[in-house]
């Protein structure tokens, strides 16, 4: 099953390049100041239904009844979908084809640093590349890309060393997993996360930060938002341990989320370093 046959979902961009997608409605500064390319719009339509209240009261009384419903568009154009047609006249292409192919297109370390300049200035531009196949490669890669940032919450946990001390994990308790602020072992040295005093995660891949999410490495993110924090002006504190306990029912949410950003980085850097040259 395809992403888009369980949700519908936009490409999240803002310059520097930075990437994401989404299947969910994001706020406008998710990626600081994005611009959103959605695979479908939703534009809002009304109609005036008439509501008949019976023989028991006079007609003249009869209610209409304004209703709004809500009609699915799709994001890419049909325009846009002709214009690689026409590059790809032997090729079955469809629009979801092509929102998976700029997923891919927009990863592309080459494509980043060939348009470095434009990037930093206007809104991406979207070549088609000169051979089908490269099209189908970058198409598949963005699908991939895409399995892989929407379900970061559900895939399979990186097998990270967890060094717990002389309590077997399967003995901790949930105060055990409770974290205040993940660091590193030793400055300079990305291997080693001390999750807080009774776990250390060891053996982390350091090509797992090579992923960079808004200027910063993903596993970089979790570590800053996955802990304890008081907003230094209104003193209000946010507590990553509450939303695993209270929302996700699982206190040791943050760890595993951590474990699953390297499965994520991981795979995410094996599609971006497989990507075809961009030939144009």
């Amino acid at each position: 099953m395809s992403i888009m046959a369980m949700s519908d979902a936009s490409i999240l961009f803002r310059t520097p390049p930075s990437i994401l997608i989404s299947n969910h409605l994001t706020e406008f500064k998710t990626l600081y100041n994005q611009q959103v390319y959605p695979l479908y719009l939703y534009e809002e339509a009304t109609q005036d239904k008439n509501v008949g209240l019976g023989d028991l009261f006079d007609e003249s009384l009869d209610l209409t009844v304004t209703q709004t419903k809500y009609e699915r568009k799709d994001g890419i154009s049909d325009e846009g979908l002709q214009h690689f047609q026409t590059a790809y006249p032997n090729e079955q292409i469809a629009k979801e084809d092509i929102f998976y192919y700029t997923y891919g297109l927009l990863h592309s370390e080459e494509y980043r640093e060939r348009y470095a300049d434009n990037l930093t200035k206007e809104l991406p531009r979207i070549p088609c590349v000169k051979k089908a196949e490269d099209f189908w490669a970058f198409s598949k890669a963005g699908r991939a890309l895409a399995h892989w940032h929407l379900n970061y919450e559900t895939v399979e946990p990186y097998k990270a060393t967890l060094d717990t001390g002389t309590t077997p994990y399967s003995q901790l308790t949930a105060d055990d997993f409770r974290v205040e602020k993940m660091k590193f072992a030793k400055k300079g040295e990305k291997g080693t996360v001390v999750y807080n005093k009774r776990i250390t995660i060891k053996d982390i891949p350091v090509e797992a930060y090579e992923y960079v999410v808004n200027g910063k490495p993903a596993l970089e993110w979790v570590m800053e938002r996955q802990g304890v924090s008081t907003h230094k002006d209104s003193g209000i504190v946010n507590d990553a341990n509450d939303w695993a306990i209270e929302t996700m029912n699982n206190a040791a949410y943050p760890l595993e989320l951590f474990l699953r950003v390297i499965t994520v980085s991981l795979e995410t850097m094996k599609i971006v370093k497989s990507l075809p040259k961009l030939d144009i």
